[in-house]
C-alpha cells in the first residue's frame, strides 16, 4: 500500500482539510503517478457540497490531473517512467458494453456506469444492487500520488504546458466532445452561452476549429473580457440584440453550471440545428415545444468526454496554441477558491500547484 496525502471535505458542510489514506500499489496494467496539477472544477464544489445528493464522504475531489508518471506495472506498454501525463474525469470502465466497445466510456451501460476518478461509481452499489468496480468511494487529484490504468491515463503532448493541459481533461473535452458530435466546421455560426471555465475554453476550441463566435454573459465586465480575448459578446439579457440573432446559429452550446431558462436561445437557432448544454447536470424549465417544433430545432445534453476524444483535444490545443486562461494557488487556499469560483471572481480556471501539498508535508516530517 501507498502512503497518501490529499485535501478532503468530510461532510457536505465542512471545509476541505488534510486527509491521509493509502492507494493500492500499480498493479500490472497500472501507472503510479506523481500529482503535479489539478484543475479546480465547478463539478469539484458541487460534489463537495453534496448538490448532486450523491456525494461519498470523505470526498477527495479532482479530475483535471496532470503528473509525472513515477512507477508502471509490468505489463504497462503505453507509459513510462518520466512521462508527463494526465487522468480527467474517468479511471474505469466496464469495456463490455456496447458503449464502451465503441469507445464512449464515458456513456458505460455497465450497472454502475464509469468509475469516477473521485466519488466512486457512477451509478453506486446502493442503486445497482452490485458494484463491478469493488470500489465504493475514489480519491481523486487534490492529493500527492494517483494510481490508474494505463488506458485511462492520456499523453501531455510537449507543446503543452502541464498546468495548462490540467482543465483541458474536463474543460476541455467536455466542450470539444459535443461540437465534434454535432459536426462544428469551419464558417459556421457557434454560441456559446456562459463565459467561466467551459465557456472560454469552448469559444477558443470552435474558433480554432474555423467557426464564428458569440458569446453570451449575464455580466458586463465579461463582454470586455471576451472583447479582449478577440470574440463577439452579448448581454444575455439584451432583448434587442437577441432579436437580431434570431435563427442564426448553426450550433449552441450552454456551459452555465446551474439552472436557467434555455428558451430565449432556442429562438436563436438556425432550422435543424442543434443547442446542447454541457454545464448544468440538474431539471431545467421547459423549452417551448412550437419553437423547436416549427424551425426542427434540437436540445440536447453531453456527458464529458470518451478518452479517444480527451487525447484528441489535448493535442488539438498543442497543435493550435491554445488553453484555458489560469490562475494558480496554492492548495492551502482551495477554500477561499471555491467562494471565488461561485460567485464567478475566478479568471477562469483555478488550477493547483500541487509542490504546495509536497511542502505542506515535508514539514510535518
Amino acid at each position: 500500500m501507498i502512503k497518501v496525502t490529499g485535501y478532503a471535505a468530510k461532510h457536505s458542510y465542512s471545509r476541505l482539510k488534510p486527509y491521509e489514506f493509502e492507494r493500492e500499489e500499480a498493479g500490472a496494467h497500472e501507472v503510479e503517478i506523481d500529482v503535479l496539477y489539478c484543475g479546480v472544477c465547478h463539478s469539484d464544489i458541487h460534489q463537495v457540497k453534496n448538490e448532486w445528493s450523491n456525494t461519498v464522504y470523505p470526498c477527495v475531489p479532482g479530475h483535471e490531473i496532470v503528473g509525472r508518471v513515477t512507477k508502471v506495472g509490468p505489463a504497462v506498454k503505453r507509459h513510462a517512467v518520466g512521462d508527463i501525463v494526465g487522468v480527467g474525469c474517468m479511471v474505469d470502465s466496464c469495456g463490455q458494453c456496447e458503449a464502451c466497445k465503441c469507445g464512449d466510456q464515458n456513456y458505460c451501460g455497465s450497472p454502475n456506469s464509469w468509475l469516477a476518478t473521485y466519488n466512486g461509481p457512477m451509478i453506486p452499489k446502493a442503486k445497482a444492487g452490485e458494484n463491478i468496480y469493488g470500489k465504493d468511494n475514489t480519491f481523486g487529484g487534490y492529493s500527492n500520488v494517483l494510481v490508474v490504468k494505463e488506458d485511462f491515463v492520456l499523453k501531455i503532448p510537449a507543446a503543452l504546458q502541464p498546468e495548462v493541459a490540467a482543465p483541458i481533461l474536463c474543460a476541455g473535452v467536455t466542450t470539444y466532445s459535443p461540437m465534434k458530435h454535432w459536426g462544428v466546421k469551419a464558417g459556421d455560426k457557434v454560441g456559446i452561452i456562459g463565459m467561466g471555465g467551459l465557456g472560454h475554453m469552448a469559444a477558443k476550441i470552435a474558433k480554432a476549429m474555423g467557426a464564428e463566435v458569440t458569446l453570451f454573459t449575464t455580466t458586463k465586465e465579461k463582454i470586455e473580457e471576451a472583447q479582449k480575448l478577440g470574440f463577439q459578446a452579448v448581454l444575455e439579457k439584451d432583448k434587442k440584440a437577441l432579436e437580431e440573432l434570431e435563427k442564426s446559429f448553426d450550433f449552441m452550446l450552454s456551459t452555465v453550471p446551474e439552472k436557467h431558462d434555455l428558451n430565449p436561445f432556442v429562438e436563436l437557432l438556425k432550422r435543424d440545428s442543434v443547442l446542447c448544454v454541457v454545464g448544468a447536470l440538474e431539471p431545467l424549465a421547459p423549452t417551448d415545444n412550437m419553437a423547436m417544433a416549427q424551425m426542427r430545432r434540437s436540445v440536447a445534453g453531453s456527458l464529458i468526454g470518451n478518452l479517444a476524444e480527451t487525447q484528441e483535444i489535448l493535442d488539438f490545443c498543442a497543435e493550435h496554441g491554445i488553453g484555458p486562461e489560469i490562475e494558480m494557488i496554492r492548495i492551502q487556499d482551495v477554500n477561499d477558491a471555491y467562494k471565488k469560483v461561485e460567485k464567478g471572481e475566478v479568471r477562469f480556471r483555478y488550477v493547483i500547484d500541487m509542490a504546495s501539498l509536497k511542502e505542506e508535508i515535508a514539514g510535518e516530517q
